[in-house]
């Protein structure tokens, strides 16, 4: 009979304050439950949201999500995934009993599982797992459905990605904004989801890709993730330029990957009459858009936001995982550079000034 085990991992205990690798004991899985020990683990902005108190206030947490790791033991009533698979977390795991699963909607799926148990810290306090996740760890527990199992000679530092900020770049132009072949897309924001997105884009047979972003490093990025146009919005306008590069019209899609009303309102903007606008970059709270009621009715099409991408991790992540390994989506290239586990807090830093695409720590 196995026991709880005592492991290594990243906690933020108070907001604003740096994080610290402390022991934490994650127990056995219980009904539905997996553990999982984490080969590798992406450093995401929604961990240093966490750091901030930009989530919720229920620290300490347990930060860590875009993960890929190998299944060491599961609970009573598992059969999805057994020890030894090769899984890519995710956030989404599906009941399959709600009304979006029932519709047939299951991307949508409003009441996704989480393992019932707390993992704690020594002294017994609870931890709140990013994302239900938790996994800057050596090893998490989460839901089994949390899980999907894909080729295990894929490269975890790539393939985790699909955790979280790729996937939710890919599928925001993928799934949300149904990009088609010929197509023109703009995508603004051109950090790893944005990458991720024009990804996408020319995945789905888009010809016109345009980023659109403040820093010229990040538009070398796009340029190398499949961009054939880029402008820098310090520059030029974006909303003009954008309709130049497209007869006048405006894109097809356009993809707000930063989040903030500025950004937002160019995406609205640039897109051709009928077009979509899809938002996937996260804004606070306290953002507002004011804009005349008359330019929402006129212009027509669609104004969407895209949680993860509109993905289902089951159908997703293998399809995705098969395109890396016959080289055609290149996810090595979002890898900056590898870390160790107490290496968080500078990734952060170097994230919050633009110098990495993402910063994977590897276990």
């Amino acid at each position: 009979m196995r026991m709880s085990q005592q492991v290594q991992a990243v906690v933020a205990k108070a907001r604003n304050q740096p994080v610290s690798v402390e022991t934490i004991v994650v127990p056995d899985p219980g009904p539905g439950e997996a553990v999982v020990a984490v080969r590798t683990c992406g450093v995401c902005h929604t961990d240093l949201h966490y750091r901030e108190g930009g989530i919720n206030d229920e620290f300490p947490f347990l930060l860590g999500h875009e993960a890929a790791g190998v299944v060491e033991a599961v609970g009573e009533g598992v059969d999805d995934v057994a020890p030894g698979d090769f899984v890519i977390l995710n956030w989404r795991a599906v009941c399959g009993r709600c009304r979006a699963c029932l519709k047939g909607k299951p991307w949508y799926c409003f009441n996704t599982h989480n393992a019932a148990q707390p993992m704690t810290l020594v002294d017994g306090t609870p931890l709140s797992p990013a994302l239900g996740i938790g996994a800057f760890a050596e090893k998490t527990l989460v839901h089994s459905g949390q899980c999907t199992k894909v080729d295990p000679d894929a490269s975890p530092a790539a393939v985790g990605l699909l955790g979280c900020g790729v996937m939710a770049g890919l599928g925001a132009a993928i799934n949300t904004g149904g990009v088609g072949r010929g197509d023109s897309v703009a995508v603004i924001g051109c950090g790893g989801v944005g990458d991720a997105a024009i990804a996408g884009a020319r995945l789905a047979g888009a010809t016109t890709v345009i980023g659109v972003d403040v820093d010229d490093r990040k538009l070398e990025w796009a340029r190398k993730f499949g961009a054939t146009h880029t402008v820098n919005s310090r520059e030029a306008d974006a909303v003009e330029t954008i309709r130049e590069l497209t007869g006048g019209f405006g894109a097809d899609v356009v993809i707000d990957a930063v989040g903030r009303p500025e950004t937002w309102k160019q995406a609205f903007y640039a897109r051709d009459l009928a077009g979509t606008v899809v938002l996937v970059g996260v804004p606070t709270p306290d953002m507002r858009v004011e804009m005349p009621l008359i330019d929402l009715f006129s212009r027509g099409g669609s104004l969407k936001s895209s949680w993860y991408g509109d993905c289902l991790p089951s159908r997703d992540f293998p399809y995705l995982v098969d395109l890396y390994r016959q080289g055609r989506l290149d996810l090595d290239a979002f890898v900056t550079e590898t870390i160790p586990l107490d290496g968080v807090e500078g990734a952060f830093e170097r994230m919050h000034h633009g110098d990495v695409l993402r910063s994977v720590v590897v276990l």
